[in-house]
């Protein structure tokens, strides 16, 4: 056996459909096409979302709600994710940030109470939630509310 020598089997590669080259191909004059309309025509058919004329589902459907253009997005970190510092570290959203915690700090960093705190941290960030305020002090740290 030799490489020049190597072919698929038989049946496993399939000539391509050459369409519109005159009758004696079988695929002559409209081309597979049918007749007129808008599926004969060059670029013609309709889009997935086209409902045949009918008024489509996005203009049926009532619209709700509005988008508050003041929000602000904070992003979120919990108590037992403050465990991977050391004892006695000053954490603050840039710390959180290059400790893979949070991806963008944006708006600020809200720390939320979920979970528990092992060790006494210098926690800084825009907002607290209450009870993370109280678990950081309880555990001997400090809060600090940055402005923002």
């Amino acid at each position: 056996m030799k490489l020049h020598l190597l072919k698929p089997p038989a049946g496993a590669r399939k000539r391509r459909k050459i369409v519109g080259r005159g009758p004696g191909s079988g695929h002559g004059k409209t081309a597979g096409k049918g007749e007129k309309g808008q599926k004969a025509r060059a670029g013609g058919g309709s889009h997935p979302w086209f409902e045949g004329g009918q008024l489509p589902l996005h203009r049926r459907v009532p619209k709700r709600g509005f988008t508050n253009i003041f929000r602000k997005r904070y992003a979120i970190v919990n108590v037992s994710d403050l465990n991977r510092f050391e004892a006695g570290t000053a954490v603050t959203p840039g710390a959180l940030q290059a400790a893979g915690l949070v991806r963008q700090t944006g708006e600020g960093v809200k720390v939320l109470g979920d979970g528990e705190l092992t060790r006494p941290l210098a926690v800084s960030a825009q907002k607290f939630s209450r009870a993370a305020a109280e678990k950081i002090r309880a555990a001997g740290g400090t809060v600090e509310v940055l402005a923002g």
